[in-house]
C-alpha cells in the first residue's frame, strides 16, 4: 500500500470474531460476531491516521486487536517488521512498551483507589527498573509534559476533573516513550471546551517526542483537524482509505459521503445549500452481515451485483483505497 521504509504498522485481513454460544448445560458454538472482518491498512511513522465510523463498526475492536489486548481470529500485525499474531504472551509483553493506549472514558480507565502517582508509575513498574526515586521523579515529569502540577502525584482520581483525568491517562500511555498510541475516542466524553485543549496537547506531544497516532473517533471534524490520512469502517469492514481533505472533498464510497454529508456546516447559507444525504434503514447485526456488501441494504446506488459479490477493496485512485463496486461512477 506504501512505502514500506516509512510504514511502522501493518495490518493485513485482520479479523476478529467473538464466539456466540448456545445452551447453559451443552454449550455449542452457533455463531460469531463478525467485529473485525478483514480488514487491511498501513500507519506510517510520525502520523496521525484517523479511524471512523458509526458506534459499533468495529472501531475499538481494531484498536485493541492491534495491541493485542483481543487476540486476533486470523490475519497479520507487523509491528515495526515483527508480526505480533505470532508472537508469545511474553513476547507481546515486551513489545507492548512501545504501543500503549488511551481509554474512551476517563472515569472508567483511572483506578479510583490508587493514587495518580501510583496510575502513572504501573507501567514503569512492568516495563523498567527504575528505582522509587526515579519512578517519582519520572511521573512528575510526565504531569509537567501534560499540564498539570507535578505536586498532585499523592492526589486521587475523584479530586480531578474529566479533563485532568484524561491527561493523567495520557501521562500513563507515555511513561514508557511508545512509539505508537491509540487514542480511542479520547475526547467523546470531554466538555466540548475541554476536547480541544486535549486534542491540541496531542498534537504537541506527537511534535515534540515523535509519536504516532491511530485516532479513533466518530467526530469527522475533529478527525479531519488532527488526522493526516482517515479510515472509514461499516460492520466490521474497510470502507474507505484516504489522504483527510481527499476523503473530505472527493469521498467516492456511498457511506462515506452520507458521513461527510452529516458534519454541521457553521455557515447557515452553505449549510441550507448543502446537500444531506440520509441513510435509511438499520445497521444489520454483525453475527449476521449481509451477504456481499456489507453496505447493501442501505446503499442508495446499490444493483444485484451488491447482494452477491463482496466488493474488492482496491486503489481506485493514487493512495486512495475504496470497497464498491461501483465507486467510480457513484
Amino acid at each position: 500500500m506504501t512505502s514500506e521504509k516509512s510504514v511502522l504498522v501493518q495490518v493485513r485481513n485482520l479479523k476478529k470474531y467473538f464466539p456466540v454460544y448456545s445452551g447453559l448445560l451443552f454449550r455449542r458454538h452457533v455463531k460469531d460476531v463478525k467485529a473485525v472482518d478483514d480488514i487491511s491498512f498501513d500507519i506510517l511513522k510520525g502520523e496521525t491516521l484517523g479511524l471512523v465510523g458509526e458506534s459499533g463498526c468495529g472501531k475499538t475492536t481494531a484498536g485493541r486487536t492491534i495491541l493485542q489486548l483481543y487476540k486476533p481470529t486470523s490475519g497479520q500485525i507487523i509491528f515495526d517488521g515483527v508480526d505480533l499474531a505470532s508472537l508469545q504472551e511474553n513476547e507481546v509483553r515486551r513489545m507492548r512498551q512501545r504501543m500503549q493506549m488511551i481509554f474512551q472514558d476517563p472515569y472508567a480507565s483511572l483506578n479510583p483507589r490508587m493514587t495518580v502517582g501510583s496510575i502513572i508509575s504501573a507501567p514503569l513498574d512492568v516495563h523498567t527498573s527504575l528505582n522509587s526515586s526515579e519512578k517519582r521523579d519520572r511521573v512528575q515529569e510526565l504531569l509537567k509534559i501534560v499540564g498539570l502540577n507535578p505536586d498532585f502525584v499523592n492526589r486521587y482520581p475523584h479530586e480531578f476533573s474529566g479533563g485532568q483525568r484524561q491527561r493523567i491517562g495520557i501521562a500513563r500511555a507515555l511513561a514508557v516513550s511508545p512509539d505508537l498510541v491509540i487514542c480511542d475516542e479520547p475526547i467523546s466524553s470531554l466538555d466540548v471546551s475541554i476536547q480541544a485543549q486535549v486534542v491540541n496537547l496531542l498534537e504537541e506531544l506527537q511534535e515534540k517526542l515523535g509519536l504516532t497516532y491511530l485516532f479513533i473517533a466518530h467526530d469527522l471534524s475533529m478527525v479531519r483537524h488532527i488526522s493526516d490520512r482517515m479510515v472509514v469502517m461499516y460492520l466490521g469492514k474497510v470502507m474507505e482509505l484516504a489522504d483527510r481533505n481527499e476523503i473530505y472533498l472527493r469521498p467516492l464510497h456511498p457511506y462515506t459521503k452520507a458521513l461527510i454529508s452529516a458534519v454541521p456546516i457553521p455557515d447557515p447559507d452553505k449549510a441550507a445549500q448543502s446537500n444531506r444525504i440520509i441513510l435509511e434503514g438499520d445497521i444489520p447485526s454483525p453475527i449476521n452481515p449481509p451477504k456481499g456488501c456489507n453496505f447493501n441494504t442501505r446503499c442508495p446506488i446499490a444493483t444485484e451485483e451488491c447482494f452477491v459479490v463482496d466488493p474488492e477493496y482496491r486503489e481506485l485512485q493514487p493512495n486512495h483505497f475504496v470497497a464498491c463496486h461501483h465507486a467510480d461512477v457513484s
